[in-house]
């Protein structure tokens, strides 16, 4: 199968963000008590806008504001409780920085607060299958939007997740999602794809959709990977969630080398943006000598 042309367009409220050989990196901004990577830290919104500043002073090319935990074992929070976590965080990030905003939510009215709000971008775990009304929050404001594949709720995913083909079966997912928000007004190029991976997925599972992400260059968009500090790498590595760095620099280079994955979820923006900037530079080096 033909790799995408690149670059690839995401349209995201009005703004073209270009995905090129360089992938572009999305911060991390959990302002959750119980997030399994840094729970806790960025809660108060004053500490999450703060922390969103020094990730886009690293370099990050999106930042992503979640308020609600889809850890494994994970229980939903109330809709207030979440606007009360994410809406202060994404208004104070988009009157102080230029960089595009995402809000990691499922729920319809936490998305179309966050976007009034100055956000541009909603990545939603379950697809946009969720909220019945989130398709048409999007649809109505031009957002972008990130497509994730989740066997199951955060809640029970990791108990039994089963398949027959996890690559097949997560291209087809993305091939019924395209198709469905086309219909509810949403363009493909304001979509991109991530295969989720630790959602709903066995160790297995996980490296096999590594190995092959190549099987959705055909759908033409890009591909979202976030896999930093997840717990495929701890059970590989053997290490706690804090000393997972290099495990996720590994795979996220593994993956951008090949032009597989264009956009790179991380915790550890400055760390991650060093790395494929290397990459970028030996990759044009190769082209200019061949």
């Amino acid at each position: 199968m033909p790799p995408p042309v690149l670059p690839l367009v995401w349209l995201c409220c009005g703004r073209r963000l270009e995905v090129g050989r360089r992938p572009l990196v999305m911060g991390v901004v959990n302002v959750t008590p119980d997030s399994f990577s840094d729970g806790g830290r960025y809660f108060d919104p004053a500490a999450g806008i703060d922390h969103g500043l020094q990730l886009a002073a690293d370099g990050a090319d999106i930042l992503d504001v979640g308020g609600e935990s889809t850890r494994p074992g994970s229980q939903p929070i109330p809709l207030d409780e979440e606007l009360r976590r994410v809406v202060p965080v994404v208004e104070g990030l988009a009157k102080r920085t230029t960089v595009p905003i995402s809000v990691d939510t499922s729920k319809a009215e936490v998305a179309r607060r966050c976007l009034d709000a100055g956000a541009a971008i909603v990545n939603d775990v379950t697809g946009l299958r969720g909220d019945p009304a989130l398709p048409g929050v999007v649809a109505a404001a031009g957002a972008g939007v990130v497509v994730m594949h989740m066997q199951g709720a955060p809640a029970t995913m990791q108990q039994a997740p089963q398949y027959t083909d996890v690559v097949a079966e997560v291209g087809a997912f993305f091939q019924e999602r395209l198709h469905a928000l086309a219909a509810a007004g949403i363009t493909p190029d304001a979509v991109c794809l991530d295969p989720g991976i630790g959602f709903g997925k066995t160790l297995d599972h996980n490296l096999e959709l590594l190995a092959d992400l190549g099987a959705f260059r055909g759908l033409n968009r890009p591909v979202c990977l976030g896999v930093s500090r997840k717990g495929f790498i701890g059970a590989v590595t053997g290490r706690p969630g804090g000393e997972r760095l290099a495990g996720s620099l590994a795979v996220a280079c593994f993956a951008a080398a090949r032009g597989q994955a264009h956009v790179l979820r991380v915790h550890d923006v400055a760390a991650t943006r060093d790395a494929v900037a290397l990459l970028d530079a030996i990759d044009r080096h190769r082209r200019s000598h061949p």
